[in-house]
């Protein structure tokens, strides 16, 4: 699948690729005695009762979406022991039980990354685009955390390269990290397109950085709040960006007809 003008396309990981949310909730609320989720551990082997549990897992999760990590002041492993030992203590009350808070920590972790997979869809999707363009996983976070999750849905074979922007500088929405990209991949932003669900990193990243367009994967197809950044397409579910990169290469080859036709004319 050559495409005139486009040579490469970065792809986001977290909820764009594999879908780390359902995952998470998985990991919490699904009941299943072996390996026990953190929920029915709770309940069962230290006693709490439904509701109890369930507000240390709302907790924790609220913590994850504001959670600030910077790696020089501490790992990523005991910033989210901490956020489960804060939960307990919040729900509990009494001393913190940091060895209980390790427990439920390693049981989401674990249970998390069995249910981290790349659909069978969505396989069959890179592999044909890879056919005829560059591909590159472009993904935020701590390095540990993404790469256990890369290794995990083993996504690697369907990339040219693969950057985390916790094992670099800057990571998105900064023009380095993409410009970084560019370079691995030996392509120029123009020609480049940007595929992601976060209009704050992703897209607003490709724009500051100057790519060919950017693809905003918006799943519930609700428009945002706040218009700005403006993705050049919106796609709810990843499986369209081949029909949006067919879109591109028409509307270039149109503008190269016309820019010819315009020529001829002078």
């Amino acid at each position: 699948m050559g495409l005139h003008g486009i040579k490469a396309v970065f792809f986001d990981l977290d909820n764009t690729l594999i879908d780390t949310a359902a995952a998470g909730r998985r990991a919490i609320e699904e009941r299943a005695p072996r390996p026990l989720q953190v929920i029915s551990a709770l309940q069962s082997k230290h006693h709490y009762g439904e509701g109890e549990a369930r507000a240390v897992c709302d907790k924790v999760q609220a913590k994850l979406l504001k959670e600030c990590h910077d790696p020089a002041k501490m790992c990523i492993t005991d910033l989210r022991i901490s956020h489960w030992e804060e939960a307990i203590q919040e729900t509990i009350g009494g001393e913190a039980n940091r060895d209980l808070a390790a427990e439920c920590y390693y049981l989401w972790k674990t249970t998390r990354l069995q249910h981290l997979t790349l659909a069978e869809d969505t396989r069959a999707m890179l592999t044909e685009l890879r056919k005829g363009l560059r591909l590159l996983l472009l993904t935020n976070g701590d390095r540990q955390t993404q790469r256990e999750k890369i290794e995990a849905c083993a996504c690697q074979p369907y990339f040219d390269a693969i950057v985390v922007g916790g094992e670099q500088k800057e990571e998105k929405p900064a023009p380095s990290i993409f410009h970084y990209c560019c370079d691995l991949l030996g392509v120029l932003p123009a020609e480049c397109v940007m595929v992601g669900d976060s209009l704050d990193t992703d897209i607003q990243g490709g724009l500051n950085a100057g790519l060919k367009a950017t693809v905003w994967l918006n799943k519930a197809m609700t428009a945002p709040v706040d218009t700005s950044p403006v993705p050049h397409y919106i796609i709810s579910s990843v499986l369209d960006l081949p029909a949006v990169l067919q879109k591109m290469e028409h509307n270039t080859n149109a503008k190269l007809e016309t820019d010819h036709m315009a020529g001829s004319n002078e």
